[in-house]
């Protein structure tokens, strides 16, 4: 999951970058919200942190701009203000949830993730493909039912094929859901990942087929069981 944090508090900031992408996120993280904006307008994300009181533009600014070019990305505020009228404003303004701080990081990752498959239109918290399983909530994978145990570039790649398993994956968007915005990740680096997935899905009827001009595409193989 790609997640835009727009923070303005370091501390908060690193910390969150470290127990995110503990909880397998991919963050690029801004303080300002004229950079937030600008963003918004050029790049794809699963969701948004968003703190309301921000240099440049604020908070609430960030969100109406974003909702008023029909971006629809899941947005969580998060801030010191736990009043309801702020609450209520933030949710007319157009954002799917509201965290008040303090809050405890696992709370977090949980309701982006809740966003998130809402934003996708799925009501189950587990995907499935043939023998392969992925727990959108724990963030784990498993085919029939034991663990399938990935390194997190590895885990994003699998990630993003299964959430739009029977539809082709450019390679363009795999490399933007693995990077970040100070990260540069090379065709080559992106064709080990698979490479490696493949070998870890051997036996388990779930292929990794390669599209000539648009991607990868994940699926039952004809060695699945009928």
């Amino acid at each position: 999951m790609r997640v835009l944090l727009i923070e303005d508090n370091p501390n908060l900031v690193r910390s969150l970058l470290a127990g995110m992408g503990k909880a397998g996120m991919l963050l690029d993280a801004v303080s300002d919200g004229l950079q937030a904006d600008q963003l918004l307008k050029t790049e794809d994300y699963d969701a948004v942190v968003l703190d309301l009181a921000l240099p440049g533009l604020d908070g609430m600014e960030v969100l109406r701009r974003a909702r008023a070019r029909g971006n629809d990305v899941p947005v969580l505020i998060l801030t010191a203000s736990g009043e309801l009228t702020e609450k209520v404003r933030g949710l007319n303004a157009g954002a799917d949830d509201y965290l008040p701080k303090p809050f405890e990081l696992d709370e977090l990752v949980a309701r982006l993730h809740a966003i998130a498959r809402r934003r996708a239109g799925r009501a189950h918290a587990v995907l499935r493909v043939g023998r392969l399983s992925y727990d959108t909530t724990g963030q784990l994978f498993t085919v029939d039912a034991q663990v399938l145990s990935l390194p997190p570039r590895e885990h994003g790649v699998l990630e993003a094929l299964v959430s739009q398993a029977g539809r082709p994956v450019s390679k363009v968007k795999l490399s933007d859901q693995l990077c970040r915005l100070d990260d540069a990740l090379s065709p080559q680096a992106l064709e080990i990942y698979v490479h490696r997935l493949r070998r870890k899905l051997e036996g388990s009827g779930i292929r990794i087929r390669t599209l000539r001009g648009l991607g990868y595409l994940l699926e039952q193989g004809p060695d699945a069981p009928a």
